[in-house]
């Protein structure tokens, strides 16, 4: 069970279609996301680290 449910614009996907998990993973614990070129919608990235609810700190 999700320690929280916070609704957003959009998800990170890969060209494939595929969630990118690990970019939004990495983007909350406030590490860099490599290889943004893999996704179709790096632009997403930012709603993530603009949401004080995912703070892990």
């Amino acid at each position: 069970m999700p320690a929280k449910v916070i609704q957003v614009a959009d998800i990170p996907r890969t060209i494939s279609g595929k969630i990118a998990e690990l970019a939004v993973r990495k983007i909350i614990h406030g590490e860099p996301v490599g290889n943004q070129d893999a996704l179709a919608n790096p632009e997403a990235l930012a709603l993530y680290a603009a949401l004080p609810e995912l703070s892990v700190d």
